[in-house]
């Protein structure tokens, strides 16, 4: 009776046969058993779309399929098929160490069972079985891997991660960016995230030195928003002071208040400098906490009733007073916008362009009545009549998050 051979090709000789060479293929079928057990092969699949079959050696060492290790290699231009004979039942490690963006799939020779592909970014490892469990349709299943590797793509499921490195970005399950992250060397402030019980909301907390700021920015023009409405931040602010907020000095003084029905809509309250001489008129804030306690600028609105399309020139000083000062202290340096041209239309509407940057005499600080004084400085305009002045927009910036 001839031998026959396994599926991985160890040959089972028969008995009485081969008088004189039963040691060597012994020898050599212990050799193929330490192969199988613990043996590693490097598989070139380089090429196209293409299907490569890994032949057994009947009787001999070196067959591809018999390798407890096989690693794909090559650089692949399309999906590859690697395949095994359906009679086959063992466990495999397998590597992916192709390039080239394509799939590489492991399974049977034929039929419609399990099989095993590495996906066109997947260069790591596997660990299979095949089942050899029908000759028709066998299956290759897939067991769990037993490490996740530098190359690998992994899903882990209930494990704890303690203080894991990312690189410099999280990505989606569709592989696109869901946060960046920026290293900075030597840093001790960070971010912390809790959770919280019924009836409480979670928390965002910039930690680690005693007073730490935490820094949202937008990018480019956009706003930062709670749900769809804009969340308010420091920055620059505005406070309207209109004409019927303000009086005239006791010297130099302008008018007192006016008030001028016109034809249609609005009446109009204004304070009326004169054309003449420089007249003068002041006004008051108490600044909110948040205030940076820096320069101000400001706009003038103002109207005339006049076809005249001369300049007016309006200029601003301040003052700050804190609990217990004087308030007899003189204004500081007094700052004018481009002086503004009137339309030449009665009772039209004329907005400066914002002053360069006033600043308050005194030492501002929070708590303090700010006085301001406005002036109309003739020798600087050229309007042939009275200057309305209707009100200032005053701009300050705050540098706290409210006012408390």
């Amino acid at each position: 009776m001839a031998s026959t051979y396994t599926p991985l090709g160890v040959e089972l000789q028969a008995t009485g046969e081969n008088a004189g060479t039963w040691g060597t293929k012994t020898n050599t079928n212990l050799q193929i058993i330490e192969q199988i057990s613990g043996g590693y092969i490097a598989k070139d699949i380089a090429g196209g779309a293409q299907t490569t079959a890994l032949a057994v050696s009947d009787g001999a060492t070196g067959a591809e399929l018999s390798h407890r290790m096989i690693e794909f290699t090559g650089t692949i231009t399309g999906n590859q098929i690697v395949t095994i004979p359906l009679d086959v039942q063992t466990f495999y490690f397998l590597r992916n160490s192709t390039s080239g963006a394509h799939t590489v799939q492991f399974k049977y020779a034929s039929g419609s069972g399990d099989s095993f592909t590495f996906s066109a970014t997947d260069k790591g490892d596997a660990l299979v079985f095949a089942t050899a469990n029908d000759g028709t349709n066998p299956d290759i299943d897939t067991l769990p891997r037993g490490t996740v590797t530098a190359s690998s793509t992994d899903t882990l499921t209930n494990k704890t991660l303690t203080s894991p490195k990312i690189g410099t970005s999280i990505l989606d399950t569709n592989g696109n960016e869901l946060a960046l992250l920026t290293a900075t060397s030597s840093a001790v402030n960070e971010i912390t995230l809790a959770n919280a019980a019924t009836g409480n909301g979670p928390t965002i907390s910039a930690t680690g030195e005693t007073n730490v700021d935490l820094n949202l920015d937008p990018k480019g023009t956009g706003v930062l928003k709670s749900g769809t409405a804009a969340v308010k931040v420091a920055g620059k602010e505005t406070i309207w002071v209109p004409a019927v907020a303000m009086y005239p000095n006791s010297t130099n003084g302008c008018a007192d208040v006016a008030q001028t029905e016109l034809s249609n809509g609005p009446e109009i309250k204004t304070l009326d400098f004169d054309k003449d001489s420089d007249e003068f008129a002041q006004f008051a804030v108490a600044f909110p906490k948040s205030w940076n306690e820096g320069t101000v600028t400001f706009q003038a609105f103002f109207t005339a009733d006049s076809t005249n399309t001369g300049t007016v020139s309006w200029g601003l000083s301040g003052v700050a007073i804190a609990d217990d000062d004087s308030c007899n202290t003189a204004f500081g340096t007094q700052v004018a916008p481009t002086a503004k041209s009137h339309s030449g239309t009665a009772n039209d509407l004329d907005v400066t362009a914002e002053s360069g940057a006033v600043t308050i005499a005194g030492s501002p600080s929070t708590d303090e009545q700010v006085f301001f004084q406005i002036s109309r400085d003739v020798s600087e305009d050229s309007l042939t009549a009275d200057a309305k002045l209707l009100g200032i927009k005053l701009f300050f910036t705050t540098d706290a998050a409210n006012d408390a």
